[in-house]
């Protein structure tokens, strides 16, 4: 009987589905929000670690892949047993990701993790910090909105460990 996983972008979390037969199509909701239509994904078994990537715009290019492999399945296992909603964990996972890389945090970015680890809403710092954070990404140089949303997509996903019917 296969086991398939789903990411739910809402939550930032995999759920593990069971069924009695290979279905490929079938896309369940969320368990824990009732978001429609999870994001299928495969399974770590499934991942092949030794293929070349192209180069192109990847921020991570020209690291230590063996190097950042094992930081990211250290950050992977602390995010396990992370309260999503503490701001002060939430941002040493910044941290941690922003030390295992060795990429550059901007002022704005450093100003939003200060004020995390002091227990601040991450929602209102970045409604105070807007523009400040549009000027700059986390770990990619790039610009947009919904800064600390899209960094929090950055850090491992948590993993629902109750195996769901599909």
């Amino acid at each position: 009987m296969p086991i398939y996983e789903f990411y739910c972008p809402d939550c930032h979390r995999i759920f593990s589905f069971l069924t009695r037969r290979v279905n490929t199509e079938k896309r369940p909701d969320c368990p824990k929000c009732a978001r429609a239509g999870l994001e299928r994904k495969a399974s770590a078994f499934a991942i092949s670690t030794g293929r070349s990537e192209p180069e192109g715009d990847d921020p991570f290019a020209g690291m230590d892949e063996a190097k950042l492999e094992r930081a990211m399945a250290a950050l992977a296992a602390e995010a396990e047993g992370m309260d999503e909603n503490d701001p002060r964990q939430a941002a040493g996972m910044m941290r941690k990701l922003a030390e295992a890389t060795g990429m550059p945090v901007g002022p704005g970015m450093e100003e939003a993790i200060r004020r995390m680890e002091a227990g601040e809403d991450p929602d209102a710092i970045e409604e105070q910090l807007g523009s400040m954070l549009d000027e700059e990404d986390f770990l990619s140089g790039e610009g947009g909105a919904s800064r600390l949303k899209r960094l929090r997509r950055k850090l491992p996903p948590s993993v629902d460990s109750t195996l769901y019917e599909l």
